[in-house]
């Protein structure tokens, strides 16, 4: 059993569309190293689209995406269409697939225009010498501030799913993997436990204190103490997780 919405402004394209999903796995060009999901690039017309296969889920969440809930593939879809109508960047959404059993749900695909980019979130924290390190660094905590504004909680705001891209000397920022967003008002602890997941690195943590104080009119240690609270917080819960799984492997 198959479900699909496609955007109105590529629905004339729905049988190439078709064709990509149905010959996902022998067509299409690798892209990017994606652990749990398949990510490639087909020509649709003359644009280039990127589709991402999700993979399919445990049985838990193959009856909660079947009954209860949307699946990955409709939220990004969904929470994409969103983020355009508030002029938040993010590649185009074209169309998402469903494929459902009478009981159980089974694969999905994601499909968005793919976007040329520059760098990601993730050099900056790697290549302090990158040209207008500071600039970019500064820019992109002003463009959190504007999601947080307009009551936008990217949950998984971390270093590889903000893209981003100079155009005519600005720096422009699109955010990808949309899976995981909620929407609605933010308090002060929510909107900066929010930069928890982005950097290890304190130097960096200072500049966008700053800068989000500039946005905000907040006092600057009152930020600063809880950006890097809630920083090394996440590292500690993260590296348990590793080496948790790190002993479950060793034991099995």
């Amino acid at each position: 059993m198959k479900n699909s919405v496609i955007h109105d402004h590529f629905k004339p394209y729905k049988t190439q569309i078709d064709n990509f999903i149905f010959n996902f796995d022998n067509e299409g060009e690798d892209f990017g190293n994606q652990q749990r999901n398949s990510l490639k690039l087909f020509t649709l017309n003359d644009r280039l689209v990127n589709i991402k296969s999700f993979r399919i889920p445990n049985i838990v969440n193959q009856i909660a995406y079947k009954f209860f809930r949307k699946s990955k593939a409709e939220r990004s879809f969904e929470y994409a269409k969103k983020l355009t109508e508030l002029n938040i960047g993010t590649p185009q959404p074209i169309a998402y697939y469903e494929f459902k059993t009478p009981f159980l749900f089974k694969k999905s695909y994601y499909i968005s225009e793919h976007l040329n980019y520059d760098i990601t979130y993730r050099e900056l924290t790697t290549d302090f010498n990158y040209p207008d390190h500071e600039t970019i660094l500064r820019e992109f905590t002003r463009f959190t501030y504007k999601l947080h504004e307009n009551g936008i909680n990217f949950l998984d705001h971390s270093p590889g799913n903000t893209l981003i891209k100079k155009v005519d000397g600005k720096y422009l920022f699109y955010l990808v993997d949309l899976n995981r967003m909620e929407f609605k008002a933010m308090n002060f602890e929510t909107r900066i436990k929010n930069f928890a997941r982005l950097t290890v690195h304190k130097s960096m943590v200072e500049v966008m204190s700053d800068e989000y104080v500039k946005c905000s009119g907040e006092d600057y240690n009152k930020v600063f103490n809880l950006m890097w609270h809630e920083t090394e917080d996440f590292q500690a819960r993260y590296h348990r997780k590793r080496r948790l799984k790190t002993k479950m492997k060793f034991w099995k």
